[in-house]
């Protein structure tokens, strides 16, 4: 079994790395989706929020999606913190790969 550690807690107002924090987000965002679109295809179109019809067929997976980002702005499943510590992770080992010596052998 591999022990790795884990890079330090990361400040949520302040992330180091803007980019990976906001792919993490997306991530779980995604995620939370994904869960809602069965619940979402369970309600009839005729009982739906706006009355049904192809209209509110059409633009239900863009509802279920934006709940989902809002879900995930107010905490979601709490998936964005160790999605982005992983994140982190990989890109320190891939940096790690890039940066050791390369040993050749000589003939």
């Amino acid at each position: 079994m591999r022990i790795v550690a884990l890079p330090a807690p990361v400040d949520l107002n302040e992330p180091k790395n803007a980019k990976a924090w906001k792919a993490a987000q997306e991530f779980e965002s995604m995620a939370l989706g994904q869960l809602l679109a069965p619940m979402f295809e369970t309600v009839k179109p005729s009982a739906g929020l706006f009355g049904g019809g192809s209209g509110e067929e059409t633009w239900r997976p863009m509802m279920t999606q934006e709940l989902a980002k809002q879900m995930e702005k107010t905490g979601g499943l709490g998936l964005s913190m160790p999605i982005y510590r992983q994140i982190l992770l990989m890109q320190q080992q891939a940096d790690d790969a890039h940066s050791s010596p390369v040993q050749k052998e000589d003939p």
